[in-house]
């Protein structure tokens, strides 16, 4: 666990406000915010984001349906999707990106907890809290 691991849990439970995280992604360079994005990608991954996830991800996140991480999410298999919106350049792009990866590991990671994680869990982002 690292800093920028904690941060992108917290956000992703609404523990820090999306401001603050579109803050701090536009103050990296192009490289890390790449990074960044596959990161979160992944995670989404791991946490079994599913095609269905995608509607309500693109409202959480604030996107038009023209924008193209939410083009990108509706068409096709979710992994797939996830790896394209990681891997787009443009800086704009690259801020609904993060936006949508964050929305996604929010209600994939929720999901996860009410289905495999409610008597308790080794997973150390499910014991953050506002406090921390």
């Amino acid at each position: 666990m690292n800093e920028r691991d904690v941060l992108l849990n917290e956000l992703a439970q609404g523990l820090r406000p999306m401001s603050e995280g579109i803050e701090w992604f536009d103050g990296l360079g192009p490289e890390e915010q790449s990074e960044v994005l596959v990161f979160l990608r992944h995670h989404c991954v791991q946490a079994r984001a599913v095609a269905e996830d995608a509607p309500e991800s693109i409202r959480r996140a604030g996107l038009r349906p023209t924008h193209t991480p939410a083009v990108l999410i509706t068409r096709g298999r979710i992994d797939q999707q996830l790896g394209k919106i990681a891997c787009l350049t443009p800086l704009d792009e690259r801020r609904k990106a993060f936006r949508l990866l964050i929305a996604v590991l929010t209600i994939a990671d929720a999901r996860r907890r009410e289905r495999f994680c409610f008597g308790g869990c080794g997973h150390w982002w499910h014991r953050l809290s506002a406090a921390d």
